[in-house]
């Protein structure tokens, strides 16, 4: 008796545990965007972009997914891509989430500091935060079709000696050998009021998708408005014929200044984000 007893215990030990799913947590991803921001300013071609890139490959690594670096340059400055694939169980085209881990060299918006760097907590960290905890939490048993997980370079530095903006998404959309099913880019979605209106470019079909789903789980962030027309790293995606959609709140007080540090950002900003973009690849 004692011995099926013991069987018995494990048995349902076994199948709570198996139940469990790992989701995606805000807090999580807030501890990446902190560890993103002790590199300091990550501005194209620098030491603090190449640690930062590192790093990224690292956790990517970590979690068992398949990582590439796309290496490029622009304007004499070295610059690099990163590519996270997981292939799905289906042979159907990749979806691409995307974000950029850049930041701006300078605060221009800024009024007593327009010349310092931008620190980049929500402009940059945010977006890179969200795509490494669904890298952590993404069952890829359950996904249907290969995901991509890319981070762009350089989308952050246009009108500043020459540079044009989103250099490092227009290079990776120009060299694709491969067709996408979709992209879906993540920018500026930590701040504390996370207030997601529809940018006018972006697909309508992946609108309405994605921003069903956030109604669906109660996420009050996404805001079924068309607000903001703008070129993000969606673009050169809707240029080549790939459905994109530009997940994004522009209305963030310190955009482009030296206030774009840590506190700015929500756990819960991200996790609203984060947890719809995992249901909506996983379901």
């Amino acid at each position: 008796m004692r011995s099926l007893c013991v069987i018995l215990l494990f048995a349902q030990f076994s199948c709570s545990t198996s139940s469990q799913e790992t989701i995606f947590e805000g807090q999580s991803a807030l501890l990446f965007v902190e560890e993103q921001m002790a590199f300091g300013p990550r501005i194209p071609g620098s030491e603090e972009s190449r640690k930062t890139a590192g790093w990224v490959v690292e956790q990517l690594e970590s979690f068992g997914w398949e990582t590439e670096v796309q290496h490029f340059s622009y304007l004499g400055t070295p610059l690099m891509n990163i590519i996270a694939k997981s292939e799905g169980v289906s042979e159907s085209k990749p979806i691409l989430i995307g974000a950029h881990y850049d930041t701006r060299p300078y605060a221009d918006r800024d009024p007593i500091h327009p010349e310092a760097p931008v620190p980049g907590a929500n402009d940059g960290a945010s977006g890179v935060a969200v795509l490494i905890e669904l890298a952590h939490v993404l069952d890829r048993d359950r996904l249907r079709q290969p995901v991509w997980l890319v981070f762009f370079d350089a989308e952050d530095s246009g009108n500043i000696d020459g540079w044009d903006w989103i250099v490092g998404s227009s290079f990776f959309a120009d060299n694709l050998t491969q067709v996408l099913e979709a992209a879906v880019i993540v920018d500026m979605v930590g701040d504390r009021d996370l207030q997601l209106y529809i940018e006018k470019n972006s697909d309508p079909n992946l609108v309405q998708e994605i921003w069903e789903l956030a109604d669906q789980l109660g996420y009050p962030a996404f805001i079924n408005t068309p607000k903001y027309s703008m070129i993000d790293d969606h673009s050169p995606f809707l240029r080549i014929g790939v459905p994109a959609v530009d997940i994004i709140d522009f209305d963030y007080l310190y955009w482009h200044t030296i206030d774009d540090t840590v506190d700015k950002v929500s756990a819960y900003s991200l996790e609203q984000v984060g947890r719809t973009l995992e249901h909506w690849l996983e379901n």
